[in-house]
Parts: C-alpha cells; sequence; structure tokens
C-alpha cells in the first residue's frame, strides 16, 4: 500500500519536472533547482545535510552545490527513486515519519510559486495525518512566536504552538496551518484573529524549525 510520503514524494518529483530547473520557489533564495538538490542530499547525504551551524555549514553549501551541478533530469530521477538501501530513510517507517511532511511543504514550495497555481484539495485521511504531526510538532514550530499563537481546524480542533498573551489564533485546513507553521505565512490560506499589533508582531516573526 502507498504511504503519505511515497505519494508526495512522487507529487513533488512531477512538480519540479513540470516547472522545469529554474522555476522560483517559496524558500528564499532558491529555484527549483535548489529545491530538487536539497531534497536529495537531504536523503542521499545525511553527514551533510545534518551540519547546519558553525564553519562546517560551508560543507553542506559545498555538497549541495554538487549536487545543484548534475543534470536536473537525474536530481528528479534520484527524488522519485527514493533513498538508497542503507539509507534509514529506506525503512518505510522512517519515510513515513520524516518525510511525510516534508514532501508535502516543499510540494506547495513549488506549487503556490508559480504565478496559475490552484488550491489542492486534500482527502480527509491526509489532512487528518498532517493535524496529527502537527500536534506533535507545533511548540516546536511556534516557539518564536513573540505572543500566544493557537492553531485551530474549521471543526473546532485546537493546539497551542506558543503559550502567552495577548492569544493569535489562525484557523485553517490542516495542510495550510502546516504551510503556516513551516514559516509559509504569507502562502497559507487561513483566517487571522487577534490584537491587531499581536497579528502584526506574528506575521513579522519566521515560524518553523529554523
Amino acid at each position: 500500500m502507498s504511504t503519505h510520503a511515497k505519494r508526495e514524494r512522487l507529487l513533488l518529483a512531477d512538480l519540479l519536472e513540470a516547472a522545469g530547473p529554474d522555476a522560483p520557489t517559496l524558500c528564499e533564495g532558491w529555484n527549483t533547482r535548489d529545491l530538487a538538490a536539497h531534497v536529495v542530499v537531504r536523503e542521499r547525504r545525511p553527514e551533510a545535510a545534518g551540519i547546519l551551524v558553525g564553519a562546517l555549514k560551508s560543507r553542506l553549501e559545498r555538497v549541495q552545490a554538487e549536487f545543484a551541478a548534475k543534470p536536473y533530469e537525474e536530481l528528479i530521477q534520484l527524488i522519485r527513486t527514493g533513498p538508497p538501501k542503507m539509507s534509514p530513510f529506506a525503512i518505510k517507517q522512517v519515510d513515513e515519519g520524516a518525510n511525510t511532511v516534508e514532501f508535502y511543504v516543499h510540494a506547495e514550495d513549488v506549487r503556490r510559486a508559480q504565478p496559475d497555481w490552484a488550491p489542492r484539495e486534500l482527502d480527509p485521511v491526509f489532512a487528518d495525518a498532517l493535524w496529527s504531526r502537527l500536534e506533535r510538532s507545533a511548540r516546536l514550530l511556534g516557539r518564536k512566536a513573540p505572543v500566544g499563537l493557537v492553531l485551530r481546524r474549521p471543526n473546532g480542533q485546537t493546539v497551542v504552538a506558543h503559550r502567552g498573551a495577548p492569544v493569535v489564533t489562525v484557523t485553517g485546513e490542516p495542510g495550510e496551518l502546516t504551510l503556516y507553521g513551516f514559516g509559509r505565512q504569507d502562502a497559507a490560506k487561513v483566517e487571522i484573529d487577534g490584537d491587531k499589533d499581536a497579528v502584526d508582531r506574528v506575521g513579522r516573526t519566521q515560524l518553523g524549525m529554523g
């Protein structure tokens, strides 16, 4: 049976292929070639992908530049075929846990940066899967929020991303809230309620893992 991660992987590959190597993305400073290289390095060179700080960060940049220089079609194929057998990501449970949200967000990074993008309707099972992951990661995603931050589904389910006052409440479908939480606030289709100053402060804050 196909997993969410596998489906999102193939969708991401299709979107990258259709957009071409020089199209914009929602990832600041990255075009589609850069994003494709990032995905491949994360799965195939984890020892480099894990280096995010200090002088060693230049190693990650070097490795990613090496992959970005490969033929674009090769990068797309590497994404489609997935990680090598010895990679932890080759384990179905690890792939599902680590890549479902990763690939969903990056697919929207490609889709929503194009001028003719259209909203994607998520099936209820996948929406629930995204919500479940958002519940577990909300505190991490919202840790930089300067005020209280609550994420709410239209059905009333809520999760506190940051405790504090005043409180800003962001309402939307799980996919949109996921994008919001991962720092794509401007691209997420959500409704935001709260004190105007508090809403403005959250809007100026880069949420997410970084």
